[in-house]
């Protein structure tokens, strides 16, 4: 990391900062009324930074303190643990955090730790029996991210795991053999010589597609076959808009926390398709949809959902919730999409949506059946 890394943010940081800050307040939300009253929660971010920057711009540890102070019961279930590598970094942080407004209201400790993340943290947090925890993990490069970290952590109840992939410093290093032990670590050694192979022959753009693909892969198959993982991607481009940098990775447990991270990230995209967010930060450009199969824009939504539910009647979540993860598409288009299928008698409902361009729910469309289905 540069020393003026933290001199003043960048948009980019803004907008990773706004989309961890306002999920840690939606889970949080969750979380409170998930565990026995009076049980605590946990927000673990593993490079944390000194918590501000130079120019006074509040970072991501200080905006999930700000979220959390929004609540009553919260501050009194919270608890922080902040870890860098970097010794006057965390110690500006706490700091900065005892002294902070409102931190008095927080009834448990704050933790410090100044450990190079590694083996060491790994061992901590597989030992560690962890209450619902949201973990952080924001490298400078690819060291100290790896397969084991997350594998280790989501194995706990409630713990959703957020981490900046930095597809640059892995795209630059790829071929390097400087490079093998961090691909091994974040996507297993049998994975990261198959991306090797893999990636010779393509392009940038498709190059970027296999990386991200086999990461979510990698992430999907760690999981037991009792649960299912949830992976979403959103991607930072450089200034000028025309490469890729890093992405953020959120990974959960729970259809619950990939759709509001989905809607999170939605909203803080730069650019949307007929309302279909683009799940990407560009300023320099509308940008293209590469990481969710290829661009598919609304009108694409419904003759998918035609093909796939022919013959069958679900209700509109029914529908959202099977077919909604790994697309680019949130729970508006689908009830837009639906209303639309309605209104030009291509389905049939049990009741009338109320509303022009929505669709409640518990209204369970029929789709006909195919030629070939019937």
């Amino acid at each position: 990391m540069t020393e003026d890394f933290f001199e003043q943010p960048t948009e980019q940081s803004i907008a990773k900062a706004t989309i961890v800050s306002k999920y840690f307040a939606q889970w949080a939300n969750v979380m409170k009324n998930t565990v026995d009253p009076g049980k605590p929660i946990a927000y673990i971010d593993l490079f944390s930074g000194p918590g501000m920057y130079n120019d006074g711009t509040k970072s991501t540890p200080l905006l999930v303190i700000d979220e959390a102070k929004k609540d009553d019961k919260i501050p009194k279930q919270l608890v922080l643990v902040f870890n860098d590598k970097n010794i006057s970094h965390i110690n500006k942080l706490q700091e900065t955090v005892e002294s902070y407004q409102g931190i008095d209201s927080f009834c448990h400790h704050r933790r410090y730790w100044n450990y190079k993340v590694g083996e060491e943290i790994i061992t901590e947090l597989s030992g560690s029996n962890f209450p619902p925890t949201l973990l952080f993990v924001d490298p400078w490069g690819v060291r100290g991210l790896s397969l084991d970290l997350i594998n280790s952590f989501l194995e706990h109840f409630g713990c959703d795991v957020i981490f900046f992939f930095n597809y640059n410093r892995v795209n630059m290093g790829i071929n390097k053999p400087e490079a093998i032990e961090h691909l091994n670590s974040i996507f297993g050694v049998d994975r990261a010589s198959r991306l090797l192979q893999m990636v010779e022959p393509l392009s940038p753009v498709e190059r970027e597609l296999v990386v991200v693909e086999e990461l979510a892969q990698a992430l999907r198959e760690s999981s037991t076959q009792r649960e299912r993982r949830f992976v979403l991607p959103f991607r930072f481009k450089k200034s000028g808009g025309q490469r890729t940098s890093h992405h953020l990775v959120f990974v959960s447990k729970h259809f619950r926390g990939y759709e509001i991270m989905k809607e999170i990230m939605a909203k803080e995209s730069s650019g949307h398709d007929q309302g279909v967010p683009s799940f990407e930060y560009n300023r320099a450009t509308e940008g293209q949809m590469l990481l969710f199969s290829l661009a598919q824009p609304l009108d694409r939504l419904g003759e998918m959902l035609m093909q796939k539910y022919a013959g069958q009647s679900l209700t509109m979540i029914d529908v959202y919730e099977q077919h909604s993860v790994d697309t680019p598409y949130i729970k508006k288009n689908y009830k837009e999409v639906l209303w639309e299928l309605y209104d030009s008698n291509r389905i049939t409902t049990n009741r009338k949506p109320k509303r022009r361009r929505t669709f409640a729910d518990n209204i369970v469309a029929t789709f006909p059946p195919t030629s070939s289905s019937t």
